[in-house]
């Protein structure tokens, strides 16, 4: 590989490595800052945000439940024998529409009498399955529970019953009440946290079964079956504020839990860092492409300052900066190729030197001399087929290499130069008299170097010197 574009490949690899180690280190850091930014801040905030807005759109609806079971007037009416229907079922309609509650019931133990805030229901019986989440309800121990179930007779989708039991003062049961609220108002809450917090919300009651979470999520229905979350099951039944990570697919998830003491309920805030960081990744992406496209420009800019510069170099060393011709030794360079390959006699190397040049520099100036040998390598060159070879071999000497040219296709070549140089109305003009050239000529023998045949055309030239010049000698 030339040794330019070794340096263009060099600097453009040097960059790439540095530009992607750059970003691999910023998005690294990132990542870092990510992760334990969703740890330390986001994540327990974002639990707290979500408890308020728990206690907002499910805690509000549950104290209105623990209220109404409480309520005197309730506890009044069952032991004062039930009298009047509309009493109650107008109390369970102020409650609804003062709380802005989807439904209220009530159920009396004694009777069996079933209301809402709509009217009398039905009177509940064991033999109807319809009706086994009171019976259900009733032999639990504990007063209050979240039940989702459905029920024709108040909505024809899926509904959360908050159910909370009747007790007298002596903790008789007397009947449950409690109010409903749309599973798709509380699917919408749960969306809203994924959606806007990238977090999936999880409600869990003190055996791990799942008792709220995003439709789309519901999957299982108990720690137990979640085989990442199982070795967890009692941090997350946990009623202190607790943390954990797992990995799943090769993404780590972290997890904040927090216990509800008015649902009797565990959440559970689970987020995949993945969602996090895509972002953060994006921007990395975002990175390598601008430093390819950087890397790409610069190494561009550097190709062609370098090509500029190198043809530049390549041209003074090669061609001689006065007469913008091929200097001696790019000649040589050149002449070399054409005699190695050849065999035959076919090609004449012929020199040429100004006559009387020092006299025009003593007289006129080295200016003046520098515009002639300008003039002469112009006129040698434009009487020159291109296949042959010209250079200016020193102070006013020129050599020329006539490829595929006879001797006496040579001479007649050589007589036009010598002819063009003395009859040039540009040289007299300059120097006011004529200016002429002594011509020697040799043609290559096979045995020759190029060192021989080119001695030998310059002891012609000397020949020609020496006996009168503007004249042509052979060799």
């Amino acid at each position: 590989m030339n040794s330019k574009y070794k340096v263009i490949v060099i600097i453009t690899s040097l960059l790439l490595i540095l530009s992607i180690s750059l970003s691999s280190i910023s998005y690294t850091s990132a990542l870092n800052n990510t992760q334990q930014q969703l740890k330390v801040q986001s994540l327990p905030l974002s639990l707290d945000n979500i408890y308020t807005d728990i206690q907002k759109s499910i805690i509000e609806p549950h104290l209105v439940s623990s209220m109404m079971a409480n309520d005197t007037f309730v506890e009044e009416w069952l032991i004062n024998g039930e009298q009047d229907n509309l009493k109650i079922i107008k109390y369970l309609k102020s409650i609804k529409n003062k709380y802005n509650m989807f439904s209220t019931f009530f159920v009396s133990e004694k009777t069996k009498d079933y209301y809402t805030n709509d009217g009398f229901i039905e009177k509940l019986s064991k033999d109807n399955i319809s009706n086994k989440w009171y019976y259900d309800f009733k032999e639990i121990q504990e007063s209050k529970e979240l039940n989702l179930d459905y029920n024709k007779n108040i909505s024809n989708s899926m509904i959360l019953f908050i159910n909370h039991k009747i007790l007298d003062k002596d903790y008789n049961y007397l009947g449950t009440t409690g109010v409903a609220l749309k599973l798709s108002y509380i699917n919408d809450l749960l969306k809203k946290f994924r959606q806007e917090h990238n977090f999936i919300v999880t409600f869990f009651n003190q055996n791990g079964d799942i008792v709220l979470t995003e439709k789309h999520n519901i999957h299982f229905k108990n720690i137990d079956d979640i085989a990442e979350l199982k070795p967890y099951k009692d941090t997350i039944l946990s009623k202190e504020l607790k943390s954990f990570e797992y990995i799943k697919n090769n993404q780590k998830h972290i997890v904040n839990t927090k216990y509800i003491p008015e649902l009797n309920l565990y959440l559970s805030v689970h987020a995949n860092l993945e969602d996090f960081i895509q972002k953060t990744k994006q921007t990395l992406y975002v990175n390598i492409l601008t430093s390819f496209i950087i890397t790409l420009l610069i190494s561009i800019i550097v190709f062609l300052t370098i090509r500029k510069y190198s043809h530049e170099i390549e041209k003074l060393s090669h061609y001689d900066t006065l007469t913008n011709i091929p200097n001696r030794r790019y000649f040589k360079e050149l002449f070399h190729k054409q005699i190695s390959k050849r065999k035959k006699n076919d090609i004449a190397v012929i020199f040429v030197d100004i006559d009387n040049f020092k006299l025009i520099n003593d007289n006129l100036g080295h200016n003046i001399g520098d515009e002639v040998l300008r003039i002469l390598a112009k006129i040698l060159s434009t009487n020159m087929k291109k296949s042959d070879l010209i250079a200016r071999w020193g102070g006013e000497e020129f050599v020329i290499a006539l490829i595929d040219s006879s001797l006496d296709e040579s001479l007649k070549i050589a007589d036009k130069l010598r002819l063009a140089i003395e009859n040039d109305t540009e040289l007299k003009k300059l120097v006011n008299k004529t200016v002429t050239g002594s011509f020697g000529l040799s043609m290559l023998i096979e045995t020759d170097t190029q060192d021989e045949i080119i001695a030998r055309a310059d002891e012609a030239m000397y020949h020609s010197k020496q006996n009168g010049k503007n004249r042509i000698s052979v060799r």
